[in-house]
């Protein structure tokens, strides 16, 4: 069995239409899930125009192993994750590419419990793969296939119950679902939560005609002309499976994501204060801050909300109290509501959020939070892992963590080089207060990425 996983990346298997992502290709992974789980499986997907016919695909798959198959349609990816965790489904498969443009798809697979398969599972599921060791049934074991999109009900019903009843009254938002399958559920969400809801880009269309499913500042302008057009107190945007949630303010500006992050994990550790906040190595010195302000403390994973969900799992289970969890990109997790990127569920969050400063403006509240200066670059080079290493090397007498790549940590500002999983190339990141710090320790950095990468 290989050691690490050859196809599968952080967030399940993507490629392009008709060149990587094939109907061929995601009926052996289904042929694969379903001889590991044999069972009833729930299938979902996004609002990609190939979507449809890699469904098909999956379902063939599952049915030839003997799994029963529900097919729950066009929803949100958490939507999926909480119906398979609330209903003891023994697995499921979303077709989605997340954030990708509109000619990619991919197949993300969960686990009974709602989160995503581990890492050594999607070892075993690609060893199956590669080897065509499929447990096929004969004709009288078969699977049968059943409908059940009625069940996004129960999603919706599980985040508006999470709140008072009317906590959003006398607000108004825009929400922007990317024309994905968050136009199903948070305008939905967010008018039972009282809310007066205006949407943009809000019809289920696979070729994303507004914007690209990635919520980017500038693709999210329309968005923040409508805020500021109706008065409302911010607007809301998802990504292609509303795993995640961005936001613009009162005054129509891009919440950058850290920020989104500290400003519900001030609102949720103020109610669950002294706890865990789990949270990967690249996020802000910001979420630590917060998190110390309510005597909570800051546990580290690698970057990859799969890795957040299951340590967060597994401090409870140790007896642990964990507050909240959470990555830097608008992908927060709720331990007592699920254990995966849930954009819905912040969306909600926000309006809480809101509701708890008694009238103040969200533009008011970001602009109170701590400034730090980010730098985000990639740095192309053939052989990524010695790079890192050199790195390391080169920094070796300061402090370092090593729980993802290389973390350097000094008292007024961090770095973190780590390899791709997905590109040859190296991410760099740098946080600092003071933006002429940050510079100079990526001038550091940078420094020993170049001799170390010949011609560049």
């Amino acid at each position: 069995m290989q050691g690490k996983k050859q196809m599968f990346g952080t967030n399940g298997v993507r490629g392009v239409i008709g060149e990587m992502m094939t109907p061929t290709l995601v009926l052996k992974i289904g042929a694969a899930l379903g001889s590991m789980r044999r069972g009833t499986i729930a299938v979902g997907r996004d609002t990609r125009t190939s979507g449809e016919a890699l469904t098909h695909a999956l379902k063939a798959g599952l049915l030839m192993t003997g799994c029963d198959v529900v097919d729950m349609g066009i929803l949100p990816t958490p939507a999926l994750q909480y119906i398979i965790k609330t209903n003891r489904f023994d697995g499921g498969a979303m077709i989605t590419a997340s954030h990708n443009p509109p000619e990619y798809n991919g197949v993300k697979i969960i686990e009974a419990d709602g989160t995503e398969m581990s890492d050594e599972e999607i070892i075993l599921l690609e060893g199956r793969f590669f080897a065509e060791e499929f447990d096929v049934t004969g004709w009288d074991g078969v699977g049968s296939e059943s409908a059940g999109p009625e069940r996004l009900e129960e999603y919706i019903d599980a985040i508006v119950n999470h709140f008072p009843e009317g906590i959003g009254e006398g607000m108004t938002v825009v929400v922007d679902p990317g024309s994905g399958p968050a136009a199903l559920t948070t305008p939905i969400i967010l008018s039972r939560m009282g809310c007066r809801v205006h949407t943009i880009n809000a019809r289920l269309d696979g070729t994303f005609p507004g914007r690209l499913p990635e919520p980017t500042p500038e693709g999210l302008q329309p968005l923040s002309e409508m805020v500021l057009a109706t008065g409302a107190d911010f607007g809301v945007a998802h990504d292609g499976d509303a795993d995640r949630a961005v936001f613009v303010d009162s005054k129509g500006r891009y919440i950058e994501e850290n920020y989104e992050f500290g400003l519900i994990e001030d609102y949720v550790c103020a109610k669950n204060s002294g706890g865990l906040v789990v949270t990967p190595v690249a996020t802000s010195r910001l979420i630590r801050d917060i998190a110390e302000k309510h005597g909570c403390t800051i546990d580290y994973t690698p970057v990859g909300s799969i890795y957040v969900a299951r340590r967060m799992i597994k401090l409870i289970a140790e007896g642990a109290k964990v507050s909240f969890g959470g990555e830097g990109n608008g992908g927060l997790i709720y331990p007592d509501h699920q254990f995966c990127r849930d954009g819905g569920m912040t969306a909600a969050m926000m309006v809480a959020v809101l509701a708890s400063h008694n009238g103040r403006k969200l533009a008011e509240i970001v602009d109170e939070l701590p400034a730090y200066h980010l730098i985000k670059e990639k740095h192309h080079t053939t052989d990524p892992a010695s790079l890192v290493h050199a790195v390391e090397e080169a920094f070796a007498k300061e402090t370092i963590e090593k729980i993802d790549g290389v973390k350097i940590i000094r008292e007024n500002a961090w770095a973190l080089v780590r390899a791709s999983g997905t590109e040859p190339m190296i991410r760099i990141m740098i946080e600092a207060k003071d933006p002429a710090v940050a510079d100079a320790m990526y001038r550091e950095i940078m420094a020993v990425a170049t001799e170390e990468t010949p011609g560049t």
